[in-house]
């Protein structure tokens, strides 16, 4: 910092000289003294000199012929400014003569053993130096893949394109996908490696990479002028993509091709991907492109249709087992079986995560290295605590605390793991995830050897998925499933996880639908069988299946005995079960329904007003077949009008009233009229049947101003009523031309 305030002070005496030196001489205190340029100056305390602003005009005049030339600058080396210099000089080259005795001092000194805790003895686990100017590289990119043969898990691939080089059919575009983690741009740089392959004996491209090419180190670090590496994530525009596009056509400078890897190719704008297009169909000859992402659904189907596509799969739990241990081998460090188990689960198919996750443990064992320096450092139950596991003791605690009804227990437990940090909505996705295992383990011989779940938690959860029902656990899934998305979503996500367990605690001793059935059976039992079986207490709402009850009801009688549609009432027992209707008690009544007419009369009898309209004025009836024993009934209707969802409902209902299957079609068919045109036609020929009678002929005459307000046929009322419905069950819309005589 001295030296730059010097460098400047220098810099603005030399650049700013004085154009017109004032002339000086001793003045009253006799020193000579000089300005910044080295010129002499005037005293200021001399009242015989003054300063240059100070002169009248007559001394500030140009010099006259004749007079000697005022002198030039003069720098010596008493000036302040390099004063300043000289001694930011002398204090560098104290500090650095300081520094290097430090150093030599350091290196003379005995060095002390390192100690096991600390790590600090100048590398850590073999894994890299911290000497001068050093960094550490994490065992992610130390141990990255450099050729085909240490990709782990990508067989399918690596045989394709060994093929593909050997017989010369290289595509120009290539497309890597898979989840984070499993070396797409690992690979896109190995693959760029290997087409611009070039050793003293090789120059053609070659998967056989096993010595460094004259283009290899630099490609694999990124620095290669003719591998150009994009993010697409950050570079998105067409401006991005019309800088490639202006470029191909220039030849390689080095390398013999010039590849285009572009990393989350999915992030490109749509303008992007259609300015590509052209360019990556036809591309130059000594231009490759080498796509990679994770979103493969979010590439345009024409972006995908001129790449060559693989799909790097996930590493299995073994894959990744044994590349723990090969990079535990090379670092000189040794991990128990159950921490590298622990770490491969925890690494979900992602080699990066499962290396990531090794350098934080051995960090936490403090970097020991040797034999068995590190096992006793980092056992299972460290691991489990280094990846947030160790707390599923308690997340069990809260499964067992809900599901035995302890409402209060279940929500204190809850408190006391939110007032810990921990989210809520994580709190229901553990119990989720809790709920799925012990349902494996009901079916999954293998699914107790979880080794992320402690030996005491294992034992637990077989106990436990013992003592649970299969019909129980979906049911609580299904409650977690949907409670989780509502605190996602819920303003106040506590409050909506607190009211998911107490649902859940409220759900848990709800009665199976085998046990309502038992009920119903022991209730049926108990009751004569001349009396209706009282119902049971209606099941609370939550529940998966609905109880069967017990209701009295009268039967709609048929149409075509010529009865009307009300038919004494005779209350007798009903079963409907909605969820499973075959398996009725066989001394179960169930409603007879003949006709369509019928159907009606039980929408009316069940006080659905709404449905019974529909049924009168938009349907058209074109085929009825009444359900008989384990037949089920077939209804083919055309409506008239806007009754969306009116076939489901009906087929809904009539399964729900009478606990029989129907079979409720749509028709394009003409059909039969609808009931409520029928009756207006029945009401318009009874009207003009009246009004040709003689007798109210001579009645309107007789009462001028007169109408016919009604018409009541008190003798044949019924007869009609039931003759109508009778039309209407066969399907049969003509009408009988003779209507009987009134009286008006």
């Amino acid at each position: 910092q001295v030296r730059k305030e010097a460098a400047l002070t220098s810099s603005v005496r030399v650049a700013c000289p004085v154009s017109h030196p004032v002339p000086v001489g001793t003045g009253a205190t006799g020193k000579d003294i000089r300005n910044n340029t080295g010129n002499k100056m005037a005293d200021p305390n001399d009242t015989q000199s003054r300063p240059e602003d100070a002169l009248t005009e007559a001394d500030n005049q140009a010099p006259e012929a004749g007079m000697a030339e005022p002198e030039p600058p003069v720098f010596s080396d008493d000036a302040p400014g390099f004063d300043m210099l000289n001694e930011a000089d002398a204090a560098n080259e104290a500090i650095s003569e300081a520094a290097s005795e430090a150093t030599n001092e350091a290196v003379d000194a005995p060095v002390a053993a390192p100690k096991a805790e600390s790590g600090n003895g100048g590398s850590y686990g073999r894994g890299g130096s911290y000497g001068s100017g050093g960094s550490y590289k994490v065992l992610a990119r130390k141990y990255r893949p450099a050729n085909f043969n240490d990709l782990i898990g990508q067989d399918a691939m690596v045989r394709t394109l060994t093929n593909a080089f050997e017989t010369a059919r290289i595509a120009h575009a290539f497309m890597l996908t898979g989840v984070r983690g499993v070396g797409k741009t690992t690979t896109a740089r190995i693959l760029a490696r290997a087409l611009n392959y070039q050793t003293e004996t090789v120059s053609a491209p070659s998967v056989a990479l096993d010595q460094l090419g004259v283009h290899c180190q630099a490609i694999m670090d990124g620095t290669h002028v003719d591998v150009i590496e994009m993010d697409a994530a950050s570079r998105t525009g067409i401006g991005d993509i019309r800088e490639i596009i202006e470029n191909v056509r220039y030849m390689p400078s080095s390398a013999r091709y010039k590849v285009y890897i572009i990393d989350e190719v999915h992030m490109l704008s749509k303008a992007a991907f259609n300015g590509l297009l052209k360019t990556l169909e036809e591309p130059p000859e000594h231009v490759k492109f080498i796509f990679a992402t994770t979103e493969i659904r979010q590439v345009p189907v024409t972006v995908l249709s001129r790449c060559q596509r693989f799909d790097l799969k996930r590493l299995d739990q073994s894959e990744a087992i044994s590349l723990l241990q090969k990079v535990c081998a090379a670092e000189q460090v040794s991990l128990p079986e159950e921490a590298l188990t622990l770490i491969a689960r925890a690494a979900d198919g992602s080699a990066r995560d499962a290396l990531s996750l090794l350098d934080r443990a051995l960090a936490h064992g403090a970097g020991a290295s040797g034999a068995g320096g590190a096992d006793a450092a980092i056992d299972g139950e460290t691991m489990r605590a280094l990846l947030g596991l160790a707390d599923r003791g308690r997340g069990f605690d809260l499964f067992d605390l809900t599901l035995s009804g302890d409402v209060a227990g279940a929500l204190a437990e809850f408190d006391a793991q939110y007032a810990l940090g921990a989210d809520p909505s994580m709190i229901i996705a553990s119990l989720a995830e809790l709920t799925h295992w012990l349902t494996r383990l009901k079916f999954v011989a293998d699914a107790g050897a979880d080794v992320t779940y402690s030996a005491d938690m294992r034992a637990r959860g077989q106990a436990a998925a013992e003592k649970l029902s299969t019909r129980i656990l979906s049911r609580v899934w299904q409650a977690l499933l949907h409670g989780h998305q509502e605190t996602l979503n819920a303003t106040n996500p506590k409050a909506a996880a607190e009211m998911v367990l107490i649902r859940l605690a409220h759900l848990s001793d709800v009665p199976t639908p085998e046990e309502l059935l038992k009920q119903w059976e022991a209730t049926q039992n108990s009751s004569s069988a001349a009396s209706a079986a009282p119902p049971p207490a209606t099941p609370p709402s939550g529940q998966t299946a609905q109880a069967t009850s017990a209701q009295a009801t009268r039967p709609v009688s048929g149409a075509a005995s010529g009865s009307g549609a009300g038919g004494t009432a005779e209350p007798v027992a009903q079963a409907v079960p909605a969820a499973a209707p075959d398996n009725l008690p066989k001394q179960a009544f169930v409603p007879q329904l003949n006709n369509f007419a019928d159907i009606v009369a039980l929408a009316a009898e069940r006080r659905d007003i709404s449905l019974k309209h529909a049924l009168e004025s938009g349907v058209h009836l074109v085929n009825f077949e009444a359900a008989r024993g384990d037949r089920q009934g077939r209804l083919e209707i055309r409506l008239n009008g806007a009754y969306d969802g009116l076939a489901q409902e009906l087929t809904r209902k009539l399964r729900d009233w009478t606990g029989q299957h129907w079979v409720v079609s749509l028709s394009q068919a003409a059909g039969a009229a609808t009931i409520e045109s029928t009756r207006q036609a029945v009401a318009d020929q009874r009207q003009q049947s009246a009004l040709a009678d003689p007798h109210v002929q001579a009645a309107l005459a007789a009462f001028p101003g007169a109408e016919i307000v009604s018409i009541t046929d008190f003798d044949m009322q019924a007869n009609a009523d039931g003759e109508m419905g009778a039309d209407m069950g066969e399907g049969d819309s003509d009408m009988d031309d003779n209507a009987p005589e009134t009286d008006a």
